[in-house]
């Protein structure tokens, strides 16, 4: 079996934090919040990590993070582009927008051959997260099936004190297999529990704080890049007469389908620990505050390099 590797998505926009937030300094060190994920990574025990980005972020990014760590484990780069799509279909006119996650991660069809995870850019996930989806990687293997795994957030720990958030919520059976999973773009804090909106505001629906979500940690086969290559066209079919400027290819949503389908199986790891993120200039205070009191309690050094 090879070794995962680890997938991280950063070619977000950071449209509302209002600039380039996956290279925003968290302490006093430089550190980022990819550089905690890394070192939980390289602690659990991944030996590579690619990174997709933008090519015109490239020298910036490498400046920030990718030289440093190219120094602690193998580093590679893929580049999600907008032109990338796949015949006859074409760019829409005056689109900027990404084409999602999904997007994203079929970036990597030419660099990843084996079992891999995929984590965002600009979440803190915790040291558990990284063990708990190594493990997972490097004991199960596609049978008849693709086995799938995904690390579960509970969802009154992904929250965000100053906006709203996007959060795959998700069902599970019995035995801990997702069933199913919704992405819902505008989730937030309502009250004493938490709701979301498909209207911008218009009408609410509750949803349980104690909900299980998706963050984006993903483990995969390398059969996942394949599916992704496969359903990309009748995505592109679908929705570029719906939404032509801001339809999204969402990672979850050919999950979602593969679990329909019965192609895959997706068993849930759930962590109770808590989601830090920079989804908005004034969540940076927060985080800030949260590494540092985790480094106060000897989770991580001062200086993890």
């Amino acid at each position: 079996m090879k070794k995962p590797v680890l997938v991280i998505m950063a070619a977000g926009m950071g449209s509302r934090y209002g600039g380039l937030k996956q290279i925003d300094p968290i302490d006093e060190q430089g550190h980022i919040i990819m550089d905690f994920s890394l070192y939980d990574a390289k602690r659990a025990g991944f030996e590579k990590a690619v990174f997709i980005i933008k090519k015109e972020n490239e020298a910036v990014f490498k400046e920030s993070i990718g030289n440093r760590i190219s120094q602690i484990m193998e580093v590679s780069y893929v580049f999600q582009d907008i032109q990338n799509i796949p015949a006859p279909y074409q760019v829409p006119e005056g689109r900027v927008k990404p084409w999602g996650t999904g997007h994203a991660v079929l970036s990597c069809i030419d660099e990843v051959d084996g079992p891999f995870a995929v984590i965002n850019a600009d979440d803190y996930y915790g040291s558990r997260a990284f063990q708990l989806i190594y493990d997972y990687l490097t004991t199960h293997q596609d049978d008849e099936k693709y086995r799938y795994t995904m690390v579960g957030y509970i969802l009154k720990n992904t929250l965000t004190e100053n906006g709203h958030v996007a959060r795959g919520i998700c069902q599970t059976d019995a035995d801990g297999f997702l069933t199913d999973i919704q992405e819902r773009t505008h989730i937030e804090h309502r009250g004493e529990g938490a709701a979301y909106t498909e209207d911008d505001g218009a009408t609410w629906t509750d949803v349980s704080p104690e909900s299980i979500v998706s963050m984006n940690m993903w483990g995969f086969s390398v059969s996942m890049l394949q599916a992704l290559k496969e359903k990309f066209p009748d995505f592109l079919e679908d929705n570029l007469k719906k939404n032509p400027m801001k339809c999204e290819y969402f990672l979850p949503f050919v999950v979602d389908e593969l679990l329909e389908e019965g192609r895959a199986t997706v068993q849930v790891l759930k962590t109770e620990d808590r989601w830090y993120g920079v989804t908005y200039q004034p969540d940076k205070a927060v985080v800030v505050q949260a590494i540092q009191n985790l480094k106060n309690q000897g989770l991580y050094p001062q200086n993890l390099w």
